[in-house]
Order: C-alpha cells, then sequence, then structure tokens
C-alpha cells in the first residue's frame, strides 16, 4: 500500500501523518490528482505509481501548489510583518536535496518559527529554519485552501 511502518519514514511521510491525524488522506488525494492530471507531476514519468508517489517531496509540492492556498518564499529574520506570514501549520519545501517540513507553534529568538521534519534518522522539531532555508524556499503553503480563493 506505500505506507511504511510506524517507527520508520522520511520527511514526506511526517505531511502525510499530520494530515492522516487531522482527517485527510493524503495519499488518496495525491493519488486521485495524479491519476487526473498525470502531466503537472513530472516525478511520475507519465506512469503513476501509487506505492511512492504521495511519498515523493517534487509531487507533494505541486499538490500543494495545485490545492492550497501559495504564499510567500521570502523569508527575512528580524522582519516582524515577515515572519507574520509564517504560521504554524504552514508547509514548507526547500532544494538541495528536495526536502519538506510543518512549521512548528515554537519560534527561536529571532523570530523564525522551528521546524518539524524528518531530517534523519528520525522526525523531529527543531530550530533548523535558517539552515534549509539557506539551500533555498521552493515553496510554502497552507492547507486547506481558503474558501475565499
Amino acid at each position: 500500500g506505500g505506507h511504511p511502518p510506524d517507527t520508520e519514514g522520511v520527511c514526506t511521510d511526517v505531511i502525510w501523518r499530520a494530515f492522516k491525524h487531522a482527517g485527510y488522506d493524503l495519499k488518496k488525494m495525491i493519488d486521485a490528482d495524479i491519476k487526473a492530471n498525470t502531466a503537472a507531476y513530472p516525478r511520475t514519468a507519465g506512469k503513476p505509481d501509487p506505492h511512492i508517489d504521495f511519498r515523493r517531496v517534487p509531487n507533494q509540492r505541486v499538490f500543494f501548489k495545485r490545492h492550497a492556498q501559495v504564499l510567500t518564499t521570502e523569508l527575512i529574520p528580524g522582519d516582524k510583518a515577515n515572519l507574520a506570514l509564517w504560521q504554524p501549520g504552514d508547509i514548507v519545501t526547500f532544494k538541495g536535496p528536495d526536502h519538506i517540513a510543518i512549521l512548528s507553534t515554537r519560534r527561536n529568538a529571532e523570530g523564525l518559527p522551528y521546524l518539524i521534519h524528518n531530517d534523519g534518522p528520525w522526525a523531529s522539531e527543531g530550530d533548523d529554519f535558517p539552515f534549509w532555508a539557506g539551500r533555498g524556499i521552493t515553496g510554502h503553503f497552507r492547507f486547506p485552501k481558503p474558501k475565499w480563493e
């Protein structure tokens, strides 16, 4: 079925598990969107694989671009107005290598949110945002998308 054991996982597993606890079946949603819009998902190579597609950062990023509120990717440490745009529960993707995380309710002394993610060997919450942001932010999303958009 594509799901790893509860004691194992990677960064994308943190996301679908969080969605599961919030009452969403992210695997089912991504699989359906890939089936209906295969060309939008470059990591499927034209042939969807429901055993792994939902566990790939590029596919999650495409899904969130299509179905979540797309927010700023500009992070300005020390700028209160900018930092207010980065809220707990937001999903952020990074490059170098592809990575995905959820923003925590906790913030460091500079006001930067902590990340909830799996950066190996297990999921954790930590002050890793400056490190990952330095590699490049490729997406910032809020789900579900507000109805007024």
